[in-house]
This record gives C-alpha cells, structure tokens and sequence, in this order.
C-alpha cells in the first residue's frame, strides 16, 4: 500500500502504515466508583491483553481509573463491558467513554503508575 498525501497521517509514514488505522478506534474511558486499590488496573491490563489491544491503564487522582485503548469497535466494546464490571473486589458505578480515531499507539497494553499509587 502506498501512502495518501491528502489522509492526515498518511505523509507522515511512508510505507502506508497509517492506512491500517482506518478501521481502527480509540476508547478513552473513565471508570468511576471504588476502583483504586482492587486490581483494576491489573483486570484491565489483563482484559485488554486477552482481546489484542494495544494502550495503557492508570490510576487518576480523583479516585478514577483511566483506560485508553486501540482497537476494532468491536473489541474495544467487549473491553468497555468488562471495564463495567470489573474485579469482584471494585465497585464500578459508571464508565464514561471516549470515543475517536486511533492514534498509532502500538506495543503491548500496560499499566501506568498514576496520581494514586493504589493497586
């Protein structure tokens, strides 16, 4: 595949790699309840790895954890549903969802050090 100079991305990477993040999202999601110091950064890191996703998982100093991941809809769906259950130790009251277009991240999901050095 070749690069697409009018695709925003496409003329940053010549070998046309940026035209695989067409039918790739981005979920940017906020789970909120009694989330820190439970595992949840664990159960999502592992989640995410389990459906192929690339992205990262930390704690934010308002007792929330961020999830940011890229994917297919589809899978990014599946981890938003476990986001919403999460550990049987957490209590998840709500997960806000973010959605928009893949950036690139690439790599293996991990789990950030946050604002809390809960779990």
């Amino acid at each position: 595949m070749s690069a697409d100079p009018d695709r925003p991305g496409a003329a940053d990477r010549p070998d046309g790699a940026a035209d695989h993040l067409a039918d790739r999202f981005r979920l940017d999601a906020t789970v909120v309840g009694r989330v820190q110091g439970v595992g949840f950064r664990w159960f999502a890191s592992e989640a995410a790895r389990r459906l192929g996703l690339s992205g990262w998982v930390a704690n934010e100093a308002d007792g929330s954890v961020r999830c940011v991941a890229e994917g297919s809809r589809p899978v990014l769906e599946e981890l938003l549903r476990e986001l919403a259950t999460g550990p049987r130790s957490a209590h998840v009251e709500r997960v806000v969802p973010r959605w928009g277009p893949a950036g690139g991240i690439t790599g293996p999901f991990v789990i950030r050090s946050g604002a809390h050095s809960g779990d």
